[in-house]
Parts: C-alpha cells; structure tokens; sequence
C-alpha cells in the first residue's frame, strides 16, 4: 500500500504476513469476508473492522436500521482487535486521575469513570449466554505494586477509585495476594478491581462482525482504503484498488493501524507503540502449585512500561510486556528472548513452560493521554475514534457505540466526557516520533526501578 504514510516499517502492516497468535489457533476455520468488487454507494462508510468500526456499524445497523459499508485492508479483527491479551476492563486513558482532575475538573473524572463501568458492562452484555461465545473468564483485575514504593501508594489509589468511580477495591499484602492465588516475584501488595474480566478477543472480533452482518451491515475484507476525500458537495470517497466508495457519512476507526494521510488530519495525532504478548503450553497442576498461581482473573503492574499477564482457560499462561520501536522480524526475535526473560524472573517456578505463541501488534496513544472520540477536524458528518491506550476491549466498543449515535442523529445517553471530546494535539517531529520512542522507554525504565 505504497500510498499510504505509516510510521513503522511495511512489514507492521502486511496482512499477508500470519500473525501466528494464540488466538487464531483457537478460532475455528471460517469463511473471509470477500474484498469490494466495483463503486458502491452508502449511507455511512466505516474504515476499519476493529472493535470500534464493528461495534459502530452494530449500532448502527440494530439500534438505529442503517446498513453501514464496512471495509479493512485484512478481515475483521487482524488488528489490535485480535491479537491483544484479552483485557476487558477498566482503562482507555494513560493520563492519571489527578492529572484529569488539574486539566478537566473532578466531575469530568467522575464522567470518565461512568464511561469506563458502562464500556465493560457493554462488552459484558454483548458476550453474556445467547451472545458472543468469547470464553469470558473470571470477574476482577488485579494491578500488582512493583515495588515497596507503588505498595506504598495502593491505599491512595484505592481510594480514589472509590470516591471518584464509586467501586470498592480492596488492598491486598503480597501475602494475601498469594492467597487469592496470584504469587511471583518482585510482587508488593496488589489491589482488587472487580469489574473487569478475560475473554478471547479473537473471538470477540469476529462475533461483532458476525452480528453487525446479520444485524444488516455490510463487510468487505481484502479492501484497502487507499485515500479518502471530501467533495464539494459534502459527501467522501474512499478510493479502494477495485473500485470508489461515496459516503454521505463517514466513520475512520483505524486507530493504531491508522495512515498519516487517510485523512491529513491524522498526520501526527495517534502514536502507535508496539506491544509483544507470549503464550506458555498448558500448566500442570504441579506447576500452578509451585508458582501459587490459581487464579483467572486479569492482572497487570503497576510499571510505566507494564506487565500484564492471566491464566487462559486451558491453563496456559499469556505474558505481554512493551518493548521494541519497530515491528521487523530481528526486533520480533530480539523480544521474544526479553520477554521470556521478564516471564522467568517473575515467575520462576515456570521456568519449564515453553512459549508455544509469541506475537506483537500497536497499541495507540496520543499526546494528551486520552482517547478520543468526535468529528474529524472541519468534516461535518465525518467521526473517528482512537487511542485507547491498551484497553481498547472495552473503551473501543463503547466508542464505537457513540460514534453510531452521533452518526444517526440520535446520539446515546451515555457518557461523553470531555476529555474524549478534545481533539488530539499533533506530537512534535511527525515524522520521526516513533523514532524517539527508545528514549521514552529508557526514561520510564528508568522511573520504574523505584
């Protein structure tokens, strides 16, 4: 797609390349979406078939009788959507709570909070018995201290979690913790969230689209968006290698897989970083003992650059950490020997365990920390949403949701909060942004020794 302007090497976007995920070994054999043969004409054209366009064109094909055209340069899902840990729940923000406070005003927290319990009891309806069959695990996510100093600041944490969402999240030692079945190495204490919980996003994925389809949308794999513009007489063509597609509306959902032209006012908006994800043979018994891992409930750290890891329902455990500035097959090797690295200092007693799976994908910032959902720059009848910053599972649906509701006229009673409204600042040196990324990593390994 050499029109196109991306930020990582060809290799990052190559839907010809397997992802070779976990998860794709346990979707079974399904027939592709087929690609766009020829123009078409529709009401709304969604770029995109991740969490946010699929849930956009769910929405609005159930909840408000359009027939939104879909189309992704892969099949739904190839993106994030279907290669991240599986992570439903709080999240969408790298920004901290009493940042949000000085720049937005507690009650905007308060909103944002709303949103966050409403995107996961979204997906959580979404996936209950009679839904989406995406192998939903146990309630709960755990953020783990990893060190005696982010022990020290779990109490405070807690609390603001209570006051400001409304949720009670117990603080637990590292001793209890083992008890509730979670133990390794360098682990301080933990505090218990009980709202979030683990599915298959692969599954998930393809369950959206599945529904959006019968809902009454349309999906083309195989299809590229090569360019999209604005008309004089208001509506948007996207450019594809078969044929022209003019919208009267349009949604971009591409969020880490986004191009710096598709439309220029992305150029600078969104960083993609890249995220690795390992995943061991099953456990023995003998083995989760050892390592006093019991529980299937989500957790990560509470790193800059974090860990976060579960145990999958066949007993395998998934172990993702960030890491390298590039997706080409030498970092790809270079990871998958440091995070097996991180994984064993860990958890030592699993040392044994072999990694079956091993892949990486982008997950998306922005410069503000926030994500956002809204119109793109001056297009009237124009929306996107992005930067989810690692908890798109849940953030992205309900995105996705908002974006459908603005894009029928009809937008939902949900939550909007003002710093997803704000439309993301450009991060300086465009084009070389992701080029500084070693630095950003270096600083915050160096902030999380302490």
């Amino acid at each position: 797609m050499k029109n196109l302007s991306r930020i990582y090497d060809a290799h990052a976007y190559d839907t010809e390349v397997p992802v070779g995920s976990y998860w794709d070994a346990t979707l079974p054999a399904a027939p592709a979406y087929p690609a766009l043969d020829g123009d078409r004409r529709a009401g709304v054209a969604i770029i995109g078939a991740g969490y946010t366009g699929l849930s956009a064109a769910l929405h609005l094909a159930r909840d408000h009788g359009e027939a939104p055209l879909v189309i992704d340069a892969a099949q739904p899902g190839w993106g994030a959507s279907g290669r991240n840990a599986g992570f439903c729940g709080f999240g969408g923000a790298k920004l901290g709570g009493s940042a949000i406070i000085r720049r937005f005003g507690e009650d905007d927290l308060r909103a944002f909070y709303s949103a966050q319990k409403e995107a996961v009891a979204l997906v959580r309806d979404l996936t209950s018995p009679g839904g989406i069959e995406a192998d939903v695990q146990e309630d709960g996510e755990y953020c783990l201290a990893h060190s005696p100093r982010a022990a020290r600041a779990l109490p405070e944490m807690a609390a603001g979690l209570r006051h400001y969402a409304g949720v009670d999240c117990p603080v637990l030692s590292a001793s209890e913790m083992r008890q509730e079945g979670l133990h390794g190495d360098g682990f301080y204490g933990g505090f218990l969230l009980p709202l979030g919980f683990g599915l298959n996003p692969g599954k998930y994925a393809a369950g959206l689209a599945r529904l959006a389809q019968q809902a009454g949308a349309v999906i083309h794999g195989g299809t590229p968006a090569l360019s999209v513009q604005q008309e004089r007489c208001g509506t948007y063509a996207v450019e594809t290698p078969s044929g022209r597609i003019i919208a009267d509306r349009l949604i971009i959902a591409s969020n880490g897989y986004s191009s710096d032209n598709l439309p220029d006012w992305l150029r600078g908006r969104y960083l993609p970083v890249v995220s690795h994800i390992m995943v061991t043979r099953p456990l023995t018994e003998g083995e989760k003992q050892a390592q006093g891992w019991t529980t299937r409930r989500i957790a990560y750290d509470t790193r800059n650059l974090l860990h976060y890891f579960r145990l999958l329902p066949d007993n395998r455990v998934l172990f993702g950490m960030r890491g390298t500035s590039n997706i080409t097959p030498g970092s790809t090797q270079q990871m998958r020997r440091r995070i097996r690295r991180d994984f064993e200092m860990m958890f030592p007693a699993l040392a044994k365990a072999e990694t079956e799976y091993h892949w990486s994908g982008l997950v998306c910032l922005t410069r503000g920390l926030t994500p956002y959902a809204g119109q793109i720059g001056d297009w009237r009848r124009a929306w996107t949403g992005f930067g989810y910053h690692g908890g798109g599972v849940a953030m992205a649906t309900y995105t996705g949701r908002l974006i459908a509701g603005i894009a029928a006229g009809k937008p939902c009673v949900s939550p909007l909060p003002e710093l997803m409204k704000v439309q993301p600042s450009t991060f300086p040196l465009l084009s070389f942004r992701r080029h500084l990324l070693p630095l950003a990593y270096t600083y915050y390994g160096m902030k999380d020794l302490h």
